[in-house]
């Protein structure tokens, strides 16, 4: 049997089951279905959590029982042009050399593959291992819901080894606590008949992970889309009928498009406007972008934002902040607190924004929250967060991960890198609700993760198989 293969064939089975975050119940029937087939008891919890039991292999049966985890729902992203549904469409994978994406949208590996890999252990009758409990969450991508509604005694394991990180020469210890903010301003709205209406768009960015991409300094649309609006507002008079960016609260925005009323006789300056506004953001992001692309078309006029109110939602996107707040103090290079403007929308009558705080020092995300709080409720918007998940504190003299070490060691001949992850990891939730649980975040390499550019190096699936099969038989 060929490892590689044996685990694609797994993931594709995957791939074809919509599997969006709230909406992994099929993906939890199916393997359900594959737990009943072979004997093994899955249990389902009020969650939606799912844990199937595997017994040891012969020889292993009384060995310490290893909990092997990952989550079930994915980030839903696609490109501008994309028809996919995620509600009923398979995602479609495509090889390219050593490397699977999917066909204009989010692939799904993140955290697809960690089912698929352990999936293909149990389901591999050479591979030896102790008891195992496989442990797949709900909703991670959302905040860690399904994680964060765990109860104690549903995992009886005290080792476990969370599949969803994604360098697969790097061990994960410890990672950022997380929350999010939600901003809602009422917005004045009048009739705006007679005057000029514009589209302005904002595309061609990256995008990524808003946790382990944020120091790559990528631009965020919603940011642009403010700055845009304020270059063209410095010569212009505006009016605000519609505003839109964002999807994920852990996405860095792709997109966002705004629709305004100006005077008729403005065309010339709001063209020269975002021309500029173009020119300057590529200047500044030439290393980072490819082309950040703005376009301005004709639009229908309708009822808009009075000017006071459009110039508020405009300072209201300048002043939160987005990107990396504090570097660590500690650990040269390691993103201590950050924070992400995930998502806008102006409707008549509202605004909403919604923002994302990820940091290893929960006292800094408190601050930060409360400066994001500070901003939003001076503008007159009502502000609300949700309780903080917290960030998972590295123990460097873990027994798992001195075991993980010497195999990887005697595996590969090298030495693993060790690190923490600006990222969140449901370690800390369920190390939180397991006192006691000795924990290790290992993954197959995967790039640019909740943006439709995801992709996974298909030779990291033998390297993690073969590190996994030696980890897993060193239990007797």
């Amino acid at each position: 049997m060929d490892p590689v293969q044996h685990v694609l064939t797994i993931f594709e089975r995957l791939s074809a089951i919509p599997r969006g975050s709230g909406n992994e119940a099929q993906v939890a029937a199916w393997l359900q279905s594959l737990a009943a087939e072979n004997g093994y008891p899955a249990l389902l919890d009020e969650a939606g959590n799912l844990l199937i039991r595997i017994p040891g292999t012969p020889g292993r049966e009384n060995a310490p029982v290893v909990v092997l985890q990952g989550h079930m729902d994915m980030v839903c992203e696609k490109t501008p042009d994309s028809p996919h549904d995620f509600l009923k469409d398979a995602i479609r994978c495509i090889v390219d050399g050593d490397w699977l994406h999917a066909d204009g949208t989010t692939l799904g590996a993140d955290n697809g593959i960690a089912i698929a890999l352990a999936l293909g252990l149990v389901s591999d009758p050479s591979v030896a291992h102790p008891p195992l409990e496989l442990l797949f969450t709900v909703q991670e991508e959302v905040g860690l819901h399904g994680a964060n509604r765990l109860q104690p005694g549903f995992v009886s394991g005290k080792i476990l080894v969370n599949l969803d990180s994604e360098d697969v020469s790097t061990f994960i210890v410890g990672c950022a606590g997380g929350q999010t903010t939600q901003l809602n301003m009422p917005v004045e709205f009048e009739d705006a008949s007679g005057k000029t209406a514009w589209h302005l768009k904002v595309s061609g960015l990256r995008g990524g992970h808003s946790g382990v991409d944020i120091h790559r300094h990528y631009a965020s649309a919603n940011k642009l889309i403010g700055r845009a609006l304020a270059q063209v507002r410095q010569s212009v008079p505006v009016a605000l009928i519609s505003l839109a960016g964002g999807t994920a609260h852990n996405a860095i925005s792709r997109g966002a498009e705004a629709v305004f009323t100006c005077d008729p006789q403005q065309t010339a300056a709001v063209e020269k406007a975002v021309a500029e506004a173009q020119m300057i953001f590529n200047q500044e992001y030439t290393p980072v972008e490819n082309e950040i692309v703005l376009t301005l078309s004709p639009a229908q006029a309708g009822r808009a934002a009075t000017e006071a109110a459009t110039v508020k939602v405009i300072q209201l996107l300048l002043a939160v902040p987005h990107g990396v707040a504090e570097m660590s103090a500690s650990i040269p290079g390691f993103v201590e607190t950050s924070n992400n403007l995930a998502h806008i929308a102006l409707s008549d009558g509202n605004f909403s924004m919604l923002t994302s705080q990820r940091s290893t020092v929960m006292s800094r995300m408190t601050d930060l929250t409360a400066r994001i709080t500070s901003i939003g409720l001076l503008a007159g918007a009502e502000v609300a967060s949700t309780p903080a998940y917290p960030g998972w504190k590295p123990d460097m003299k873990s027994p798992l991960l001195q075991r993980s070490k010497e195999i990887y060691q005697s595996v590969f001949g090298a030495e693993p890198e060790v690190t923490l992850i600006h990222g969140g990891l449901e370690c800390g939730t369920i190390g939180a609700i397991y006192p006691g649980m000795d924990m290790l975040s290992i993954g197959v390499t995967i790039e640019n993760p909740h943006s439709p550019g995801e992709r996974m190096y298909i030779p990291s699936i033998g390297r993690i198989w073969s590190f996994m099969v030696a980890f897993l038989a060193s239990y007797r």
